[in-house]
């Protein structure tokens, strides 16, 4: 994906207000609505969606900024310190144990139907205190007991060190992890199936249901980090993408609807657009700026109800100044004048 700042076409510095304003105005010109005759519309617009979801949250701009994140929401590999331990960068350094230098006497450890056991070894890594301080560190001091115990038992036994198998899964089940989905309000108040990018590098299917809320998680059984005792579950928060023309309070949705002046002053019939289609309403003369309509079931369906359209009038006057407006209203004012701010 490109660069989050390039696809919104904003610098670097630039303030929220400034993000926002130019995602709205991107939403309008790539919305699939508008584009239905451009394939790449919709992909366009995801990108859009994509790029707002880093830059337009504080958290995870900064984050990307400072080169922890990708363009597409994803952790970097920043790499191991030190030189021992999982997988560090020393020579020898791997799972399951350490080396130093050219010391051939190191710890390693082995799965087996007796549980994991520490091979014979002495050196730098040879005593029972690494792998007590391996698992006390991965589980607390329940983890350093049961190594103790094990390898009181292997001492007996004339075998390595000993863990339980059973207890050690229980322990070293994996975590649950958290991923993030933006969706349209079409898509959120519909429900839609769409697939999603783990850090697991998985992609998987999410159902979304008809009247998800913005920014409510979604469990996947089973989709989670790895562990020997399982996987964990990954939890989906999904958020929904601001839309060029309707706002998101509750159940309930919220437009302005422009009118010119004279059906504000006549009364007319306007077409008001709404997720299922443009409905008709009845504007009543002398309509004033801001008087607020609210149109029954046309919002967001819910399990518990089905919220409302609320249209708030905004007059529009013509773009360009009008010699015969501007006359008949400097002839009203001196015929008819009035203060809508008294009191």
């Amino acid at each position: 994906m490109r660069d989050p700042y390039d696809v919104l076409g904003v610098s670097k510095t630039a303030g929220a207000g400034e993000i926002k304003s130019a995602f709205r105005k991107l939403a309008k010109k790539l919305h699939p609505d508008s584009n239905r005759n451009d394939a790449k519309a919709a992909s366009r617009f995801a990108e859009l969606n994509a790029a707002y979801e880093i830059v337009g949250d504080d958290k995870k701009r900064k984050a990307f900024d400072r080169g922890e994140i990708d363009a597409e929401g994803k952790p970097r590999f920043q790499g191991f310190g030190g030189g021992q331990g999982f997988g560090g960068s020393g020579p020898g350094g791997g799972p399951w144990g350490q080396a130093h230098g050219n010391d051939a006497n190191f710890e390693s450890f082995s799965f087996g139907p007796e549980g994991i056991r520490r091979g014979a070894g002495g050196g730098r890594g040879g005593g029972a205190g690494g792998f007590e301080d391996l698992l006390r560190g991965m589980f607390g001091e329940m983890g350093g007991q049961r190594a103790r115990q094990g390898r009181d038992h292997g001492r007996a036994s004339g075998f390595g060190s000993y863990v339980d198998p059973e207890e050690f899964g229980a322990q070293a089940a994996g975590r649950d992890l958290n991923a993030s989905l933006t969706i349209n309000l079409e898509d959120a108040a519909k429900g839609v199936k769409t697939r999603v990018h783990l850090p697991t590098g998985k992609d998987v299917e999410v159902k979304i249901p008809a009247g998800l809320t913005d920014g409510q998680q979604i469990r996947l059984k089973g989709q989670g980090w790895p562990g020997a005792g399982g996987n964990g579950d990954a939890l989906i928060t999904v958020n929904i993408a601001p839309h060029p023309l309707f706002e998101v309070h509750g159940a309930d949705l919220r437009l302005d609807l422009a009118v010119t002046l004279y059906e504000a002053v006549l009364g007319a019939k306007v077409r008001v657009p709404t997720l299922d289609g443009a409905v008709e309403l009845a504007i009543p003369a002398n309509t004033s700026s801001g008087r607020t309509f609210r149109l029954k079931g046309k919002g967001l369906k819910s399990k518990a109800a089905t919220g409302d359209l609320l249209a708030t009038v905004r007059i529009v006057l013509p773009d360009a100044a009008d010699d015969e407006l501007a006359t008949l209203m400097r002839q009203w004012r001196s015929d008819k004048p009035y203060d809508p701010r008294k009191g």
